[in-house]
């Protein structure tokens, strides 16, 4: 396999990468508080050869000495963008957006404490005659000591205070918690896992205080969000159907080098 194949076949793997990520984005454009992926390409190993060795001779030259040939490129990193979503009214009291571009709820998945942007919660009814706050799949949704958040079953109203102090009024009373809400200050480091949650990567070795704040007393202060209101996801349609053909064209490109690189070969083997 001679050279221009290598190069346009390891640069393929990474191109299809890159429209799988994309088309996760688009398929989750309508999913409530989803932050898309962006992808960042680098070159692979670049060989330089210099046929020049009197460097007089290449006096007034404008571009860099030597002929340099890659062997394609890699997908290096890809990246959860942040940015905020547009709020939609819902006029539903367990809708809850953040204003923050940063700060996330706390979920419990059954494994480890997640995060999610989805403030779209649920009243489930427990054995023990209380109700719990749950998510769209069931998940208990924490408070800031990271225990689950339950109420009277009989709870009527559900009223959001400042700070993110949830007050749940019922027959018996009323009830304040305070939801459980963090700050992400290192986003590089945390992956998507389905069901419309993110955690902490496993592949780094890096505590989960130096990624993100657990917002309590007077870190409170600093929550920003809004009742009767879900975000809208961050995906912008336009520039990722964009991003996708560009994406489309490079792959047929370099589907184009592989046939041309064939082609080649069979014309010199076909010299007698």
């Amino acid at each position: 396999m001679n050279r221009m194949m290598v190069t346009a076949t390891n640069t393929l793997g990474q191109l299809q990468k890159q429209m799988d990520l994309i088309g996760n984005n688009l398929s989750n454009a309508d999913t409530t508080g989803y932050k898309k992926r962006e992808a960042t390409f680098s070159d692979l190993l670049v060989q330089q050869v210099n046929n020049q060795r009197v460097d007089r001779f290449e006096s007034g030259r404008l571009t860099p000495l030597g002929v340099r040939e890659g062997s394609g490129a890699r997908l290096s990193k890809t990246a959860l963008n942040l940015t905020q979503g547009t709020l939609k009214a819902t006029g539903r009291s367990l809708d809850f957006a953040l204003k923050d571009e940063r700060q996330f709820f706390k979920v419990d998945d059954g494994t480890d404490v997640r995060y999610t942007r989805d403030g779209a919660f649920y009243s489930t009814p427990m054995d023990n005659g209380r109700s719990m706050l749950v998510n769209a799949s069931g998940f208990p949704i924490l408070d800031e000591n990271d225990d689950p958040i339950t109420f009277s079953s009989e709870a009527s109203t559900f009223e959001l205070g400042d700070n993110g102090v949830l007050s749940i009024t019922g027959p018996e009373g009323t009830e304040n918690v305070d939801l459980g809400i963090v700050t992400i200050a290192r986003p590089q480091f945390l992956e998507q896992l389905g069901g419309n949650l993110i955690g902490l990567r496993t592949d780094v070795g890096v505590n989960r205080n130096e990624v993100l704040t657990n917002l309590t007393g007077a870190g409170r202060t600093g929550i920003s969000i809004s009742q009767e209101s879900l975000e809208a996801s961050n995906v912008d349609m336009g520039k990722e159907m964009t991003d996708l053909l560009n994406v489309q064209r490079s792959y047929q490109f370099q589907t184009r080098s592989i046939t041309m690189a064939d082609q080649m070969m069979g014309l010199v083997n076909g010299i007698r």
